[in-house]
């Protein structure tokens, strides 16, 4: 499933008499948060958010803390007690209230964890010691990637890019334990770092699964380079941004010769998976995981699959593995100082595993009746202005507009939560271990899943919980979706001005839609399907207005000599960028945005409106997680994501008097114009 989130989203705003804005205007807008000490052409992320940085350090369990960070803080105090609420009280076996307290209750249960130690995982690493021949690798990585994480390469089941309304099976690369090639194959120190530290984790968790000796450094060192020889073949993360170059749909018959010679109806059989064709999203990388399980030896290969059973288990088992789990790739990869406390997980678990459960208690407390035809309307406005300046761009044809706007009308936009609730009740929640609850509910994650194959595309499907701080859009059903939890300061705010609203969720909404027309989006017709829908003459002079964010992202340094990526971060930043336009855009019809010269707080709507915008990424962030982010993330880094983007905004200069000596200025013809 291909979907592309804001990593923020959502909300409208109310029209209010003068007087009531002035008298909530502190809480609004935080003039705290600034740092006036800064010129605001100069670094308008600290000048609009330093106050906020000095006032927000970042916590020891945090590797980064911002805005989002703060409100799903708050979110998971709120779930904390509706969940500890459940588990005060005894429900009957097989009902939801039963399953989540009972989770949450083993998930905090210290003692019975720390007594269990790796005894929960025993029967599964048991499987893998009973493996006798290639046939058993090839059923037991299938099997286990049902309940951990995929060895090897993925498998998952989706729309057809090429045919939106049904749903097909996917095979996708996998199979690294540090998510991301380059983290093999770099050369840097702090690569070098990594590795080696990565193979100490390995090494210790080993340990603590009762392996011992040679067998545990010679275990490290299969897996590492197991994982290189895969890493290698992996197509990079800026190629995986072209859908085109990653769908090849191929005939289950002809796949040892299309794809690699492989015991094909073994895995699929394992999988329960049945059906004539697939999409092989990336072919070589599959290729090679066939070529290492006909080459590599048996002991290998199981050592192997219990180190992607053990890393996807350690979460769930003893703190001997926990620890060590966060001494890497909290401590290391991230540069947290300190583990985040059980209870904090323990709703993550809960939250994850039975999301749309928490979602309804969440939903019927803290979400408020009217504000999703509120939002309802917002986007309503949002898309009217999207429209607008597509019909005004100077260089896009009158055919392909005429597409593009058909495509913005028939956006599926979802508020809140879902109309209908998923159904638990093949899940089962038992007194047993943590470590097996948690298996058992991604195994009902994987039949929920694996339901859908071969059937039409269920448009009503949530891919976010309700209460998730987050939004997204999906491109294969062309819908934008907005949950419950992110619509609340410091996105929303039911009595601020629209300034404030408008440069806050506005945006956000904005960003939302422009996913539709972004780099990848671009490339689905109205339908969901990935088609060429654009004149030829069209998609040169975008490719061309986009690069300008690409080399203008690039010259960005992060961190030292490490520069950002702009063409991983393409189409966030796009997204960014047009969020910001549209938004501004409509908010110039509100009577406030009229009011060019009335000001609140000492600012101009128009300031209001940017502030309001810089506030949603502010944020306190470690080295080290920088350097991750900029690995991982396609996303740039809230910094850049106000400094790197506003640059191009024209409005913001005209807002805030940025002439060319400052270090933001943009010569207007080095400016993006895109949407």
């Amino acid at each position: 499933m291909r979907y592309l989130l804001l990593l923020a989203t959502a909300f409208t705003m109310m029209t209010a008499c003068n007087n009531q804005k002035s008298a909530q205007s502190s809480q609004d807008l935080n003039l705290g948060d600034l740092d006036t000490t800064i010129v605001p052409g100069n670094d308008f992320y600290q000048y609009a958010t330093g106050g906020w940085q000095k006032a927000n350090p970042i916590p020891d369990d945090y590797s980064r803390y911002g805005s989002f960070d703060k409100l799903r803080e708050e979110n998971q105090k709120q779930i904390q007690g509706l969940i500890e609420e459940l588990g005060k009280t005894t429900h009957e076996k097989g009902t939801n209230a039963q399953k989540v307290g009972d989770l949450y209750k083993i998930a905090m249960d210290s003692v019975k964890l720390n007594a269990d130690g790796v005894a929960p995982l025993k029967s599964y690493l048991e499987t893998v010691a009973s493996v006798a021949d290639k046939k058993d690798v090839v059923r037991c990585m299938a099997s286990i990637g049902k309940y951990a994480g995929n060895p090897f390469f993925g498998f998952y089941v989706g729309a057809d890019d090429k045919n939106s309304s049904m749903n097909i099976a996917h095979l996708t690369q996998g199979g690294l334990g540090l998510g991301d090639r380059d983290y093999y194959l770099a050369q840097d120190d702090h690569s070098k770092m990594i590795r080696e530290e990565y193979a100490k984790l390995i090494t210790k968790q080993f340990e603590n699964a009762g392996f011992s000796g040679e067998d545990v450094a010679k275990a490290a060192k299969s897996i590492l380079e197991i994982e290189t020889e895969l890493a290698k073949a992996h197509v990079t993360k800026e190629i995986r941004r072209i859908p085109e170059l990653n769908y090849h749909k191929i005939a289950i018959a002809d796949l040892n010769a299309q794809v690699a010679a492989f015991d094909w109806d073994t895995y699929f059989g394992e999988l329960g998976a049945k059906m004539d064709s697939l999409d092989v999203s990336q072919i070589a990388p599959i290729a090679k995981a066939a070529e290492l399980i006909a080459d590599k030896p048996l002991e290998e290969l199981k050592a192997y699959l219990n180190w992607n059973l053990i890393n996807s288990a350690a979460g769930y088992l003893s703190d001997d593995f926990v620890n060590a789990n966060f001494d890497f790739y909290g401590k290391v990869l991230s540069g947290s100082k300190q583990l985040r406390p059980r209870w904090k997980r323990s709703v993550d678990a809960v939250g994850g595993s039975l999301g749309e459960v928490v979602g309804q208690l969440y939903v019927e407390k803290y979400f408020p009746a009217e504000a999703k035809e509120r939002m309802l309307h917002l986007v309503e406005n949002l898309q009217i202005s999207l429209r607008e300046r597509i019909l005004q761009l100077e260089w896009m044809s009158k055919e392909t507009k005429e597409k593009a706007t058909e495509k913005l009308a028939t956006f599926y936009v979802k508020v809140g939560y879902p109309d209908k609730w998923r159904d638990y009740s093949t899940l089962e929640i038992k007194d047993d271990s943590y470590l097996q609850n948690m298996f058992r509910a991604s195994e009902f994650e994987y039949n929920d899943m694996l339901n859908d194959l071969g059937k039409p595309v269920d448009r009503d499907k949530w891919y976010m919980n309700p209460q998730t701080v987050n939004a997204y859009y999906n491109p294969t059903t062309n819908e934008i979706c907005f949950p419950a939890g992110i619509l609340q300061p410091p996105f929303f705010y039911m009595h601020g001005d629209d300034a404030i609203n408008y440069g806050g969720i506005g945006v956000v909404i904005g960003h939302e839609m422009t996913h539709g027309f972004d780099d990848q989006g671009r490339k689905y017709d109205k339908y969901g399907n990935m088609t060429d829908w654009w004149a030829a003459e069209d998609a040169p002079k975008f490719e061309e207005r986009a690069n300008v964010l690409v080399d203008h992202f690039n010259g960005i340094v992060v961190l030292d000599t490490v520069h950002a990526n702009g063409q991983f971060t393409l189409g966030e930043n796009i997204a960014d960028y047009g969020g910001l336009q549209v938004s501004y855009n409509a908010f110039l019809k509100t009577e406030e945005g009229q009011s060019t010269d009335e000001k609140l707080d000492g600012f101009t709507p128009a300031q209001r409106f940017f502030l309001s915008y810089a506030t949603l990424w502010a944020c306190n962030v470690r080295d080290a997680e920088i350097l991750r982010l900029t690995k991982m993330d396609p996303h740039s880094l809230g910094r850049w994501r106000v400094n790197g983007t506003l640059p191009h905004i024209d409005a913001w200069y005209e807002a805030f008097n940025v002439q060319s000596g400052d270090v933001l200025y943009l010569p207007k013809e080095k400016r993006a114009v895109i949407w």
